[in-house]
């Protein structure tokens, strides 16, 4: 494991794990490198359980137990205390914490097969809402600027029905923070159904929306601010869709390369 991945590892994890789990996990972001002059006993005691679900969280999260934990918490660079942070210093380290997570949490294979299958699509449908809306039309139009058949319902009602729609060769790209906005998991759902291919972009590796996935490109978990998804999340899942648009660029040859060129002169046209 590489340096400073052990926090995206675990966050990413967070929302498949019982409730003793989850306290083992949140020891183990609250700690981070100090995890190394902790017992397992430790673990349990500032996790309120017993040293025994200490070891199955850590398997739970990936590891072969609480030593190998221990090995990934030593790479790991000891975080400043977060009251001595100011609101755009905290911001920005999880920002930066996001993306660099994202080597760890996303899986390059399932990104180039994700490319792939979008790129031989004969329509390609968003599903978003919410604060993952805001991605959702960032990569229509990127799609779109690679001459990519894109279609990006204005409300849930339409994006069900243009799901039960969908031609053959479809994808669905469906976005989710959490993976359980019902909204976006519904209209993956009936994608599926429908017979479609189905992309997710999210931030755990355990949500409905992964389970009606085809493929799950995960990265990005961060604690709620206000309530509302970090910015941090959002910028992970941006470069994803960065990460996407580079490889269907690669596969789209002339198509792309001519969409591309349209797509300068737009912009150029709306330029002083």
């Amino acid at each position: 494991m590489e340096q400073n991945s052990l926090a995206a590892t675990v966050r990413a994890k967070l929302l498949g794990l019982h409730d003793a789990e989850a306290r083992v996990a949140q020891v183990v972001l609250d700690q981070g490198a100090r995890l190394v002059h902790l017992s397992v006993s430790d673990v349990a005691g500032l996790a309120g359980t017993s040293a025994s679900t200490v070891v199955r969280s850590c398997r739970r999260l990936g590891f072969g137990g609480y030593q190998e934990l221990k090995i990934a918490a030593a790479r790991e660079t000891p975080p400043e205390p977060r009251d001595e942070l100011d609101p755009l210093t905290a911001t920005v380290r999880a920002a930066r914490e996001a993306l660099g997570g994202l080597e760890t949490t996303l899986s390059r294979a399932d990104l180039g097969a994700a490319a792939e299958a979008i790129n031989e699509a004969g329509r390609v449908l968003m599903a978003a809402t919410g604060l993952s809306g805001a991605v959702a039309v960032d990569a229509a139009y990127r799609l779109r600027a690679l001459g990519l058949p894109v279609d990006l319902p204005p409300d849930p009602l339409t994006a069900h029905l243009a799901a039960e729609l969908l031609p053959e060769r479809s994808v669905c790209l469906a976005i989710s923070h959490s993976g359980a906005t019902r909204s976006t998991v519904e209209t993956a759902r009936r994608a599926r159904a429908a017979g479609a291919r189905v992309v997710a972009i999210t931030s755990y590796t355990s949500s409905p929306l992964v389970e009606e996935s085809t493929w799950a490109l995960v990265g990005g978990g961060q604690d709620l601010v206000l309530g509302m998804e970090a910015v941090a999340g959002r910028l992970a899942h941006l470069t994803i869709v960065d990460a996407l648009s580079m490889i269907l660029l690669g596969l789209g040859g002339g198509r792309a390369e001519r969409a591309v060129s349209a797509s300068a002169d737009v912009t150029a046209d709306h330029s002083y």
